[in-house]
């Protein structure tokens, strides 16, 4: 065992191929040309207003490397949180995407698993409606909603935002496939003949033969609303609930821009993103690649 440790260790590594290293010279080009400009955006939220048009990046100067290290601050993000009162859009958004995904992965994956395992008057009617409304394009139904929230009194409201999206036709019908993948009717009735219920069923059996899927449907609602920008618009009119997205454009003036104090801001928006993607990603992947290999 000893002698095939070192053997591996000593053994010369592989020349790569030349086809590989043009392929991986294409992907880190096209990784640089990703990343110039998140780059930018780190490097222009933590310069002044003065040095935002002397420097494409870091200001330059006579510190390391050529960089004026003493002009970089930090008074844009003092700026967004104590006179913009970014912080009150900031937990505006959380709370939005947060109940808007837990919400709506409990609703899709309720009705996928109905449709998929129960039988009933209607069923094939209505997953025909599910289909259907996929083909809808969402800024149509903008009208009619904002009619049926004025007439329900649930404007400038949160749940005037949130019960619209807690079952959006898109996650039914994409649990509904999951369920018949992933969760075995064999199963199901065995449960059901050692007495389980059916929401017992549904959380201790099915979610968890489902958590790839959920986990993948609950980062990419997150997201969507997250970035939401039409919706708090139409439903909102009180600032004070507008959530980050909203917010930041109206950071902008109509005669002055201060992209500093902008990109700032994005800045406090892309990081709570990043780590939640970090966190869900193996989740994520295994979700989008649910049922693209046959075993």
């Amino acid at each position: 065992m000893t002698r095939r440790v070192f053997r591996a260790l000593l053994s010369p590594l592989p020349r790569p191929r030349p086809r590989s290293l043009a392929l991986h010279a294409v992907l880190l080009t096209l990784a640089m040309v990703t990343l110039v400009p998140m780059v930018w955006m780190v490097t222009t939220s933590f310069k002044s207003l003065a040095d935002q048009g002397g420097s494409l990046f870091l200001p330059s100067g006579d510190g390391f490397f050529g960089v004026a290290w003493d002009r970089l601050t930090v008074v844009n993000f003092v700026t967004l949180f104590r006179e913009a009162r970014l912080g009150l859009a900031l937990i505006n958004s959380v709370f939005l995407a947060s109940v808007a995904a837990v919400g709506a992965t409990l609703c899709c994956a309720a009705g996928g698993y109905a449709l998929a395992r129960f039988e009933f008057r209607g069923k094939g009617l209505i997953t025909a409606l599910v289909l259907g409304a996929l083909i809808i394009p969402p800024p149509l139904l903008l009208a009619p909603t904002y009619e049926l929230l004025y007439h329900l009194g649930l404007l400038d409201t949160y749940w005037g935002l949130l019960l619209p999206a807690f079952a959006p036709a898109f996650g039914v019908f994409l649990f509904r496939q999951a369920t018949v993948q992933s969760v075995p009717r064999e199963l199901l009735e065995a449960a059901r003949i050692d007495g389980c219920g059916e929401l017992r069923a549904f959380a201790t059996i099915v979610l968890p033969l489902l958590r790839p899927m959920v986990g993948a449907f609950m980062l990419i609602t997150f997201l969507a609303w997250w970035n939401n920008f039409i919706g708090p618009q139409v439903v909102l009119q009180s600032p004070e609930k507008y959530p980050l997205a909203v917010a930041i454009a109206q950071l902008k003036g109509n005669y002055y821009q201060d992209y500093g104090l902008q990109m700032a801001a994005t800045l406090v928006s892309v990081a709570p993103v990043m780590i939640l993607f970090m966190l869900l990603q193996r989740d994520f992947i295994a979700g989008l690649t649910a049922g693209a290999v046959k075993g």
